[in-house]
């Protein structure tokens, strides 16, 4: 294991699952999530476990002129093999082959934004890749999916589960669900 790298309390190293959080605030915001959804399926070679419904979010901790650019998001779980790395190398090609421009600041608009939220077993902290996401727990429009799809996850480093967590940051920021099947258009 690399320098930062730790395997979770109790688990030995098993890959598991990976969760993805996906998100966009410009353009055809469910088409885009559409889009990546399509791509990460078929670029990471995984089988998707489970897809939470799409919910319509309001922006949290963004500049004043870009709190009308609501967000969607969703969750997707991943059953397969890859390494957090390999997650991110695919995570930035769909983002990029996306339109997603890396300017602007933390929580900018953007076409798509896809977080690595989860990858097993995996504990990464390096400047460059995270993993569990530090935020994870704090982000109520990436706990309210994530419960729907995996309710008991238990979230590292809290201790406690996905739906208990999502249901205690109930009063940070409005979460509603948009759509429940969003399956990417095919051809």
């Amino acid at each position: 294991m690399a320098d930062g790298d730790m395997p979770h309390p109790g688990e030995k190293g098993a890959v598991g699952e990976t969760v993805l959080g996906l998100g966009s605030n410009l353009g055809d915001r469910l088409g885009n999530l559409r889009k990546a959804r399509a791509l990460l399926r078929s670029l990471s070679g995984c089988r998707e476990a489970a897809a939470s419904g799409v919910y319509e979010t309001e922006p949290v901790g963004v500049r004043p002129e870009h709190r009308t650019f609501w967000f969607l998001n969703a969750v997707l779980v991943f059953a397969g093999g890859l390494t957090p790395e390999e997650w991110l190398k695919i995570i930035r090609d769909v983002e990029r082959r996306l339109g997603r421009v890396r300017e602007g600041g933390r929580n900018s608009p953007r076409t798509i934004d896809v977080d690595l939220l989860l990858c097993g077993a995996h504990y990464i902290n390096r400047k460059e890749l995270a993993v569990p996401h530090p935020r994870l727990r704090e982000r109520l429009f990436v706990l309210v999916p994530l419960a729907e799809v995996r309710p008991a996850l238990v979230i590292p480093g809290t201790g406690r589960r996905a739906d208990e967590l999502a249901g205690e940051l109930g009063g940070h920021g409005a979460v509603r669900l948009l759509v429940q099947r969003w399956e990417p258009e095919e051809g």
